[in-house]
């Protein structure tokens, strides 16, 4: 068969590849970005469907609009506005998952050859779909307070992308943290360089202890001009359900009519029966101590995790211990004469029963080979300090 040319631009994804390798028994999992399917609230969640089955059975079970189902883009628009921004419910259209959101903004936005900014490291899904387009892909570098503005704006006045892309608040894989100051950065550089932003945000509300800055978007009311260059993308699959499959863009209302066109194309709509359940679940008051349990947890574990990377590890790796998501960034250092490979520690990790993912798939380009991927959210704190340990025997 011959396929299409925009696949020779892609690959499988090296985190796909490693999940094969996890199906011998009594291995320790760091590998998933999966949420901890125990923390699920399956009560609340099962009163909110029959609730969407009693009250408006034909809304939840036939055809929707495109755009999404009134009463969640209702429900959708009071959730954000806890959140510092007032959006309209026609000024969102609601996706299949946040994932769904990129994929538009590749079909919308990106014609081959385009260029894309991202962080590096980046989300490994995002890499892959805008590539998919034709993108060419240019990586920000960043740090513990997200990325560097100062080199985004070179990078920004060099290259002109199409749009630059970023998780800032708890990003996969990186869990850093873009600060205040760069977020008002970030908005300026929109302004003055007339560049789409966009801000893809599925673990600011997975925080530990203090809460996070306000989302760009929240912020941008208070830069004259930014709000119709940014397009902001939420979803529930973290601190709901990712079985439930919804998503949300926010964009200005031009870019927003293009992608409800390609959706339309694509899926002709979300599943209205995981719409009409998720609109009851927020309307029904549930979400705030949802939140607070899983915070809570992942709190924990994320404390678990880091306390024992520094007992069984030590000077071996370097990371930044992370405020909120569901992700430890860490770099092997080499002390000590250690393996600095994280490559080829993954191999030898497998061996001893525990799983991470290297990190150079996470970058656009020049990747950094010593950096690796660790997932606290589905292990208990006994897991994490028991897998760790084996990964200090690995090392």
């Amino acid at each position: 068969m011959q396929f299409a040319s925009r696949l020779d631009n892609v690959e499988t994804s090296a985190i796909r590849e490693l999940f094969k390798l996890l199906g011998k028994p009594g291995i320790i999992s760091f590998a998933g970005g999966f949420p901890d399917s125990a923390m699920f609230d399956v009560e609340g969640l099962k009163e909110a469907s029959q609730k969407a089955l009693t009250e408006e059975p034909g809304g939840a079970l036939q055809y929707g609009a495109t755009e999404g189902y009134e009463p969640l883009r209702s429900q959708l628009s009071a959730f954000m506005k806890t959140k510092g921004v007032d959006v309209d419910p026609s000024g969102l259209i609601v996706t299949t998952g946040s994932q769904q959101a990129l994929d538009l903004l590749g079909k919308t936005m990106i014609s081959p050859g385009d260029k894309v900014i991202v962080e590096g490291p980046t989300f490994l899904a995002t890499i892959q779909c805008f590539r998919l387009y034709g993108a060419q892909l240019i990586s920000a570098p960043i740090d513990a307070n997200g990325v560097k503005t100062d080199e985004l704006e070179k990078l920004i006045a060099e290259h002109k992308p199409k749009f630059v892309y970023l998780i800032p608040t708890f990003g996969n894989p990186s869990g850093a943290m873009l600060s205040l100051e760069r977020r008002k950065k970030v908005l300026e550089l929109a302004v003055k360089y007339q560049t789409l932003i966009v801000e893809d945000d599925p673990y600011g509300d997975l925080y530990f202890g203090e809460a996070p800055p306000p989302s760009i978007m929240a912020l941008s009311k208070d830069v004259p001009g930014s709000r119709e260059l940014l397009a902001h993308c939420g979803s529930l699959s973290k601190v709901l359900s990712p079985g439930l499959r919804i998503g949300w863009m926010i964009a200005p209302a031009e870019l927003l009519a293009k992608a409800t066109m390609c959706k339309q194309f694509s899926d002709a709509h979300t599943s209205t029966f995981s719409q009409a359940t998720a609109a009851q679940y927020l309307k029904s008051g549930r979400m705030p101590a949802t939140l607070a349990h899983v915070r809570e947890v992942y709190g924990q574990r994320a404390q678990a995790m880091g306390a024992a990377l520094k007992r069984e590890l030590g000077d071996a790796v370097s990371f930044t211990q992370p405020q909120g998501g569901l992700f430890f960034w860490a770099r092997l250092t080499g002390a000590n004469g250690k393996l600095a490979d994280a490559s080829e520690l993954a191999k030898r990790a497998i061996e001893q029963l525990v799983a991470f993912v290297p990190g150079a798939p996470f970058y656009a380009e020049k990747p950094d080979l010593a950096t690796l991927r660790l997932s606290f959210a589905t292990a208990d704190v006994a897991k994490i300090e028991e897998g760790v340990k084996r990964l200090g025997q690995a090392l």
